[in-house]
Order: C-alpha cells, then structure tokens, then sequence
C-alpha cells in the first residue's frame, strides 16, 4: 500500500462550514454606518469570497474614502465590536454548521499525517467570533486568514505553509487542499498548485464550481464521495 502523503487541509468558513444568517454582512453596515453614516457602503456588491480588508477598501472606495490602512484597521475594529453582538443574537435556524462538516473535521482530525485548517478571508478575530458560536473554532489548530493577506492566494498560501509545518515537511511535499463553496475559493487553491473540493452550501452550484476548476464538488459534505476526496490521496 502506498504510504499516505502529508496532507494540509484548509476548510473556508462563510457559506462553507457555517452559514452566519447575514451576521458578517450586518456587522459590516453597521461599522460603515457608524463611522461614515453609510450603512449602504456594501449593498452593492457580493461578499461572497471576498477577504475582510479588500471589502473594506472597495466599499470605502464606492462611498469615496480613502482606504487607508489605519482607516481599514479602524472599521474592521468596529466590524468585529457589532459581529460579537450580532452572532450572540443570531437564532439557531439561522446559524448553523453545514451538513456533514463536523463529522468531516473530526475525521481528519483522527490521521496522524493530516493538518487541519482554516483558509479564509475573515481576520482571525472574526473567524473566532463566527465558529466559537457553532463549537468548532477549536478544532482548527492554525490557519490562513484575512489578516494575513489581502489577497486570498497569499492568504491561501500562509495557511499551507503553516500546516506543512506542523507536519514537518515543505509545503511542495504536501498534498494540499481547500475546501470552499465560491469560484474564489477555486482560484486560490489554483494559485498555489493545491486541490480544490467545491460545496454547493452557498451561493454557487456544484456544476459551477466544477466549471471554475474544482477537482470535486458536492451538494455538501454528506455526498457519497466527498470523505474520500477529502481524506484519499488519489
């Protein structure tokens, strides 16, 4: 039997492990309004996919704020004060782990050569608030995150790097992959050579992810076929 390559998983976390109810969405209007009295700063593009410091800098660039980076540091500041208060109050039917996704994280866990991870565009304070509410936010020992780059390929690329080194070994020996339900998603995990396994738990189809690039999509994680994408080196 061949032996198992060391492998890195990265599950992003909007629309992919958990769905929020609009909690990130709200919380950022509410920072806008407060510091600009533009609650509208975002209603006119998708969030989806997107990290927290380059929504930042184009809503400030619609409403005509220079997004300079103490102003982006500011609001996300204030983002994250009204996200504490908004998933505190979110209702259960709202905001929820998505099927199959607990038990898929648990799984990897139980492999000694895989790493478990987070790659997503939320600042590590914001991933925190979001999976703490579901129970899960400790079992994702290291991660990529919006703090870490604002480009989610770069983001991406720190998650990987961490978790190879976690395993002790160089990331380009590594089988990696990321988990997400957008096309960004898909681009990242292609900008750094990594595999990519599509959830149609958000915004986006399976078929359209497939179409983007994803190596696998689902409908979500309790299709026959997505444990073994996730855990087989193939």
């Amino acid at each position: 039997m061949r032996p198992m390559r060391p492998t890195v998983l990265l599950f992003d976390i909007d629309g992919t492990l958990v769905t929020t109810g609009g909690a990130g969405r709200r919380s950022i209007s509410r920072a806008f309004e407060k510091l600009y009295r533009r609650s509208d700063a975002c209603s006119s593009f998708s969030l989806s996919g997107m990290t927290d410091r380059a929504i930042a800098r184009k809503a400030m660039g619609i409403i005509g704020v220079e997004p300079r980076p103490e102003a982006i540091d500011e609001l996300l500041a204030t983002y994250l004060s009204f996200l504490a208060e908004e998933v505190k109050q979110a209702v259960d039917r709202d905001y929820f782990v998505h099927a199959g996704m607990r038990e898929a994280v648990t799984e990897a866990r139980n492999h000694p050569h895989i790493a478990v991870g987070i790659g997503t565009g939320n600042v590590r304070e914001g991933a925190r608030i979001k999976l703490e509410r579901v129970g899960i936010y400790d079992q994702f020992s290291f991660g990529g995150f919006g703090c870490d780059h604002e480009d989610r390929v770069e983001l991406i690329r720190h998650g990987a790097r961490s978790g190879a080194k976690l395993l002790d070994t160089p990331m380009e020996e590594c089988r990696v992959v990321v988990i997400g339900d957008t096309p960004k998603d898909v681009a990242a995990a292609k900008g750094i050579g990594a595999l990519c396994i599509g959830v149609g738990t958000g915004q986006f189809t399976p078929a359209s992810l497939l179409e983007a690039g994803a190596d696998f999509a689902f409908p979500d994680f309790t299709a026959g076929g997505a444990l073994d994408a996730l855990l087989q080196d193939r």
